[in-house]
């Protein structure tokens, strides 16, 4: 299987990156932060706007995650399976990793992995030491993943959003491994 991390560049990458977060929180967030704060979510930080302005105003990068499967040949169509994205935080020389979302039916797959295999080189490439993200601190899957990549907790946070809605987060940081 080959796994690759496709820019988004486009106003139609944007727009189809802001439909497949909506999908893809849908599925998952619901049932950890009930409906109300999943939508509020949505419109605020995964929205077409939300993704333009981290983009202008933030430096953000964004990327779609695909993969064509083995046997697929060379006509064989990738599809997407999910979204990452972040920034460089130089002042901390750290990449901020804001986003990894999979859809449901791509989870337990190895890709995550294979998304901190590229953070990782992208921080070798930037001179930086290290990739930390915020976790839901009742999110076990994904604590339970991002343990097993080597992400550490370095402090807990709650930060208000607006809406009358928190995120209770976990600070979640590896460091940058040296190439196998």
């Amino acid at each position: 299987m080959e796994v690759e991390f496709v820019p988004v560049e486009t106003e139609e990458h944007v727009e189809q990156l802001a439909e497949l977060a909506g999908e893809i929180w849908r599925e998952y967030w619901p049932a950890l932060i009930g409906e109300g704060q999943t939508e509020y979510m949505i419109e605020q930080f995964q929205s077409a706007g939300a993704i333009r302005r981290d983009m202008a105003e933030n430096a953000y990068e964004y990327w779609f995650v695909r993969v064509r499967e083995d046997g697929a040949g060379a006509e064989g169509e990738p599809r997407v399976v999910g979204y990452t994205g972040g920034h460089d935080e130089p002042e901390t020389n750290r990449f901020f990793i804001s986003k990894i979302y999979l859809a449901a039916a791509e989870r337990g797959r190895g890709f995550a992995s294979r998304i901190v295999a590229f953070y990782d080189e992208l921080c070798r490439e930037r001179g930086l030491s290290a990739s930390y993200l915020t976790v839901n601190k009742h999110n076990e899957l994904a604590l339970r993943a991002y343990r097993a990549k080597g992400f550490r907790e370095i402090d807990s946070v709650v930060t208000e959003i607006g809406g009358g809605y928190v995120m209770d987060d976990y600070v979640m940081e590896r460091p940058v491994t040296s190439r196998a």
